[in-house]
């Protein structure tokens, strides 16, 4: 079996407790070959934990051969101009979401990878989640009958003041924790021949910079459920992730845990439509109800699989494939293009004022 090694960009949450988190535990396909951050204290640890080289300008890694893959972890805005950079030096690139800012910058990446012939992929992990497998798996089972709705909740009470509420940085919760539901969003709706129907609503609640930290975003398309994504830090009460309502049934959960129940069309009592007033035998007025007979399964996430665990595993395994089978990326950048399309659209629809530009 090739292993592959990598070269891991930033050691900051997604770098370290993510990516490097990871890579270890799978020694026979990837190898931590270097890691780069700015900040020494970062690169020593690196040294000392993975036994890797370590650099302080992912400059110093151009004209190498032996590096495979190059994992872009850096701060949000240095996604799109690092990962170009690295493209048309050679490498295979993974970029940390959000991908980019706007269409124009993901059409440039796309550009590059295409004239230099390597892979662009983006860790868009959320898409292997356990949890939403489920909910793929009973809407596509036809239980619920047709899909009428589907709200996806990543909602919380949280106050921020860290580089992620600044817009100079590409932050706030659309590009920040929206790259997970919009992605799943869109690939519920498997809208792709276009742009969906958009409503966004975006504010500032408990943040202590210029970026939004509420989104309520509305996706339908023709023949198409409603998707409704909330990201909000404002939530004192969050009851559910996702909540799926169809014509015989309903799905709802949270990301260790769902439930969903159904009626059987052919065991239903058979109706027609009556226009007269409905009455009991003994003449009095009547309401429209029936007994239905209901059906409840359920599923829980296995002890050891958190959230994070198996996505990023299998979005890894996607990109192994990829690079040593020719496999194709089961993420493309085509359709995280849309996602960027949809959250750059939002930002058009809600324009907040920013720090440095008073």
């Amino acid at each position: 079996m090739k292993r592959l090694n990598v070269a891991i960009l930033g050691q900051g949450r997604s770098g370290l407790d993510i990516h490097c988190a990871f890579l270890p535990t799978d020694p026979e396909r990837f190898c931590i070959r270097a890691v780069v951050d700015a900040l020494p204290e970062r690169r020593e640890k690196a040294a000392r934990l993975f036994g890797c080289e370590t650099f302080a300008d992912y400059r110093e890694l151009f004209g190498r051969t032996d590096i495979d893959l190059v994992v872009n972890a850096l701060p949000s805005h240095y996604h799109p101009p690092v990962t170009i950079d690295l493209l048309k030096h050679g490498f295979h690139v993974m970029t940390e979401k959000p991908m980019a800012r706007t269409v124009e910058e993901v059409d440039a990446m796309i550009a590059a990878a295409e004239q230099s012939g390597k892979m662009l992929a983006v860790f868009q992990q959320s898409r292997f989640a356990s949890y939403y497998q489920k909910v793929k798996e009973v809407i596509a089972s036809g239980k619920l009958g047709r899909i009428v709705q589907i709200q996806i909740y990543f909602d919380g009470y949280a106050r921020r003041w860290d580089w992620q509420c600044c817009q100079e940085f590409g932050a706030g919760s659309l590009y920040n924790t929206g790259p997970h539901p919009v992605d799943q969003a869109l690939d519920l709706l498997d809208y792709r021949e276009g742009m969906p129907d958009i409503f966004c609503k975006m504010d500032r609640v408990n943040t202590f910079g210029d970026a939004e930290d509420y989104v309520k975003l509305l996706l339908t398309a023709p023949d198409r459920p409603v998707i409704d994504v909330e990201i909000s830090s404002c939530n004192a009460y969050p009851s559910f992730t996702y909540n799926v309502q169809g014509t015989r049934g309903g799905m709802q959960g949270s990301l260790t845990e769902m439930k969903w129940r159904y009626f059987r069309e052919e065991e239903a009592p058979e109706q027609h439509l009556i226009k007269t007033p409905l009455m009991k035998a003994d003449g009095s007025p009547a309401y429209c109800s029936e007994q239905l007979t209901w059906y409840e399964e359920s599923w829980q996430a296995a002890e050891n699989d958190t959230p994070f665990t198996s996505a990023v595993y299998r979005m890894y395994t996607t990109i192994y494939e990829h690079l040593t089978e020719g496999k194709p990326l089961l993420v493309t950048p085509a359709q995280v293009r849309q996602q960027i399309a949809v959250m750059e659209k939002c930002h058009q629809m809600n324009p907040l004022s920013r720090m440095d530009q008073e």
